[in-house]
């Protein structure tokens, strides 16, 4: 039994820092009820071994536009180092730039040409697979492919360009400023999203490779899913699973499908789990440089995800207590249940995306600008002595829009325990004294 660790990576780095984001208020989810109308052609109904034209005839309804190699070369410079974005499992990622000169009708954006690696770890079946389920699914939490190149040998895609790539990028990047809270939820619920069109089409689908690296993020966070190279077609009928060979990403994959390879929408709730860990705890799913108790995230962090006094001990430090302890012990409870050897206890994705929804209005807790007033050493009677304020010390926070602040002022009775818990005081200190103190360190320290 092998693990295929498929993966196109975070190819778009971005290394902004990270704002508090509101999230915006979206419909409840309904399924694409657009795919319902038409029979989506499915994998299994083409060959393998077609030719170029016949491929563009089956996808004639797809609105993809089919380039030719030397047009990629030009909207990348020749592949330049320069547009150069990442590498993964697929092959190297090139930044381009797109309009209607290049093709009449092609909105003028920026965009990700793939280019399969014919020594990589996928090949021409996973470029299909991909090429016919984002040719028809559409949604908005699903990477938009807006065409192909399938010349000779050559096999590329052309998707719109996610300028803060890969949720892995972002969350495990050194260095990089922590995402809050409730971008973090945002970012939970919109994959969420995602997986249950998937799951809830007429002709369902099972994603199978669901992790945080196939998890692409627009400029205001918004998540949208990638890579559907392993993509099946899920059970019809009286059929209650797809046997399949097991692939898929070591640490992600749901234990039953290791064991069995039966495949159903259950694993993909099981990944979503692992990734709804991930962003509780801010650890990988697996990582070899944690003791032995700790390299397996699941098996390490979901025993104490139900004990609350242990839960604020498991969650990631960088998010420095801001965070609602209420939303925090209800995401941990949903990945709790998503991550239940039972794949019949698990949620389906539309109750994870009802459960999420609520959670993402629990804005992180800002610790205010405290003012703590100590008479000066030596008090003159002629003059009050000054107040000493301590300013919050994250940026994020300070970015913070005016509705932003409203809307947690409106949580105010929810999250007062939150508060209490969160704020440290200020120094007991004048300002005199303040200013005495770091002239005197700056005076004594070794330059």
């Amino acid at each position: 039994m092998t693990i295929k660790k498929s993966s196109w990576l975070n190819c778009f780095m971005n290394h902004e820092s990270v704002p508090v984001i509101k999230p915006k208020q979206e419909k409840r989810f309904e399924p694409y009820n657009s795919q319902k109308s038409v029979k989506r052609i499915s994998y299994t109904d083409l060959s393998s071994s077609m030719l170029p034209e016949e491929l563009s005839i089956s996808l004639a309804g797809s609105n993809l536009y089919v380039f030719t190699l030397a047009e990629l070369k030009v909207i990348t410079q020749s592949f330049s180092s320069s547009n150069f974005l990442g590498e993964g499992g697929f092959g190297p990622v090139h930044k381009g730039f797109i309009d209607d000169k290049l093709r009449p009708g092609l909105k003028a954006q920026p965009v990700a040409v793939k280019l399969l690696n014919i020594d990589g770890g996928q090949g021409h079946r996973e470029w299909l697979t991909e090429v016919v389920f984002l040719g028809q699914l559409r949604h908005p939490h699903l990477v938009k492919l807006i065409g192909y190149c399938f010349e000779d040998e050559h096999r590329l895609l052309v998707y719109e360009y996610m300028p803060r790539g890969s949720l892995e990028n972002q969350l495990f990047r050194r260095f990089s400023v922590s995402v809050p809270w409730s971008t973090r939820m945002k970012i939970a619920l919109g994959a969420a999203k995602g997986l249950a069109f998937l799951h809830e089409a007429k002709q369902p689908v099972i994603y199978r490779d669901f992790k945080a690296s196939n998890i692409l993020l627009d400029s205001d966070y918004t998540a949208k899913l990638s890579d559907f190279g392993l993509a099946k077609d899920g059970p019809e009928g009286d059929d209650t699973h797809v046997s399949t060979r097991v692939m898929g990403t070591h640490g992600y994959a749901a234990p039953e499908y290791l064991m069995t390879g039966h495949l159903t929408a259950a694993s993909d709730v099981y990944s979503f789990g692992v990734v709804l860990l991930e962003l509780l705890t801010g650890r990988k799913s697996m990582d070899k440089t944690r003791s032995n108790r700790e390299k397996n995230l699941v098996e390490w962090a979901r025993p104490l995800l139900k004990v609350s006094r242990k839960l604020s001990k498991i969650l990631d430090p960088r998010l420095e207590g801001q965070y609602s302890e209420t939303g925090a012990q209800k995401a941990a409870d949903l990945a709790y249940e998503c991550l239940s050897h039972r794949p019949k206890a698990r949620p389906t994705m539309s109750m994870i995306v009802d459960i999420l929804t609520p959670l993402t209005e629990f804005n992180d807790m800002p610790v205010g600008t405290f003012v703590y007033t100590a008479p000066s050493p030596s008090p003159s009677p002629s003059r009050a002595p000054t107040e000493y304020k301590k300013s919050p010390i994250s940026s994020p926070k300070n970015e913070m829009h005016k509705d932003d602040k409203k809307s947690i002022n409106g949580h105010h009775h929810h999250h007062q325990h939150d508060r209490k818990h969160r704020r440290t005081k200020s120094p007991v200190i004048s300002y005199e004294t303040y200013l005495h103190s770091n002239l005197s360190t700056r005076t004594n320290s070794p330059e």
